[in-house]
């Protein structure tokens, strides 16, 4: 009787283990990221900045499109790919800190200014066509995913991206 509670006590304790491993090694939210434009022979308009007066992002030429667009706090993979065919365009994953608030910018780069923007991680430069993976851990809160190439972000090259608790 004794060895038979001793084996349904490993055997339990074993399962334990085992279920307690599985949920340390969840998967982490897959996000499908679509960085576009009209073609390289669209004048950019500029002022589409976020949080910009007046804004209008229906006259971008280009963007980010974000699948979904809220996750839930956690470890997110970004599965980003540049659908343009013609430009070089990057993912940066930025926390507001303040939504509805500019990010700082950098007027004479014509880009934000990443060190002070509060930079999460990033997909640097695509050629088109071409594909990169980010995985971040992110916290609840309000988020841009931009895309910091001279002159795109105030193109209107972001999105707004929302990580709930």
């Amino acid at each position: 009787m004794k060895g038979i509670s001793r084996r349904v006590a490993l055997g339990l304790a074993a399962a334990m283990l085992m279920t307690g491993s599985a949920a340390a090694t969840q998967a982490a939210t897959l996000v499908q990221v679509s960085l576009w434009d009209k073609g390289a022979e669209v004048q950019m308009p500029m002022g589409l900045a976020y949080a910009a007066p007046g804004l209008d992002l229906a006259k971008g030429t280009m963007g980010i499109k974000a699948l979904p667009g809220a996750v839930k706090a956690g470890e997110v993979t970004f599965n980003v790919k540049n659908d343009s065919k013609d430009t070089v365009h990057e993912m940066i994953v930025m926390y507001l800190a303040d939504p509805g608030k500019p990010l700082p910018y950098l007027e004479a780069e014509n880009r934000v200014d990443e060190d002070k923007a509060g930079d999460k991680g990033e997909v640097s430069e695509l050629d088109p066509g071409k594909t990169g993976i980010l995985t971040v851990d992110l916290k609840a809160g309000k988020y841009l995913l931009i895309c910091n190439v001279p002159g795109h972000y105030g193109a209107g090259m972001w999105a707004e991206f929302t990580v709930d608790p």
